[in-house]
């Protein structure tokens, strides 16, 4: 079996769980997951049985939501924009490992309740097989009120999305992967909305200056910068580091640190609590 003919039977077997829905809410999240997910929903059901949602905190960058608006008109589907209120739950701001479940309580929760008022029979998220191998309570989340994970029930992992999503010319097929702002900040340090602002501001700068596969993490005063691997030599240029400093400084940090080992996810989960893991 080739590779093309692999990844064809991988999306027939995506498409059956949302077939068998009968109608669903799928939640856009401006990643590329969530997208093909939506563009395979509206495939297998069509429009007027499939609706798309955000879910808009402080914790979600501007540009994700604005990805998702693009992907939900690129594709013709109809797209709620909803409030969650996971900075109201005290677990998720105390950020003592288990955040992630916290905030996807909430916006299932949300979207749930959005689903039934609108009739639709199911909710479904983008979970791909990368994410299994990784720490994701968000996942336990998902399972705990059923939503469907057609994606992650396919076995479809990430370059499985990328080839997908490049094949139906989605507007984000080539986005760097994306996370909440909140998951910038190390287990232990309270989620408030000053602290996700200084993120967003310090990231949205840094790519205002080219660095675009980035993450600033939240350390107090310091700001630890991770960038693409490929980008760290350019940070050799005395101009361009001035002008990251004095971007980052702006965001409201003191001090300015590189990460030699580059940008990668997850690089905050060793912080996790063991006991968080289970």
């Amino acid at each position: 079996m080739n590779v093309r003919s692999e990844l064809e039977n991988k999306r027939d077997l995506a498409l059956r769980p949302l077939r068998d829905a009968g109608s669903v809410l799928v939640a856009l999240s401006g990643g590329v997951d969530s997208a093909v997910l939506l563009a395979l929903a509206l495939e297998a059901l069509g429009p007027r049985r499939v609706l798309a949602a955000t879910g808009r905190s402080p914790s979600l960058p501007a540009a994700d939501l604005e990805a998702a608006s693009r992907v939900a008109v690129a594709l013709g589907a109809r797209h709620r924009i909803v409030e969650t209120r996971e900075l109201e739950r005290p677990a998720y701001r105390a950020n003592a490992g288990d955040r992630c479940y916290h905030c996807r309580s909430e916006l299932f929760e949300v979207l749930a309740g959005l689903a039934r008022r609108d009739g639709l029979a199911a909710l479904a998220y983008g979970a791909i097989l990368d994410d299994a191998g990784d720490f994701r309570p968000g996942m336990r989340a998902a399972a705990e009120r059923r939503v469907l994970a057609p994606l992650l029930e396919a076995r479809i992992t990430k370059q499985d999305v990328r080839e997908l999503a490049a094949g139906m010319a989605l507007p984000v097929a080539d986005r760097p992967a994306a996370a909440c702002l909140a998951s910038r900040l190390p287990v232990g340090t309270a989620v408030t909305p000053e602290r996700l602002s200084q993120v967003e501001r310090a990231e949205a700068a840094l790519r205002g200056l080219g660095l675009e596969r980035l993450r600033v993490r939240h350390h107090g005063d310091v700001a630890r910068i991770e960038v693409d691997p490929g980008d760290l030599d350019r940070l050799l240029d005395r101009g361009l580091r001035a002008r990251v400093v004095e971007a980052v400084r702006g965001a409201g940090f003191r001090f300015v640190a590189l990460d030699l080992e580059g940008y990668r996810t997850g690089s905050l989960n060793p912080l996790i609590p063991t006991v968080n893991k289970s």
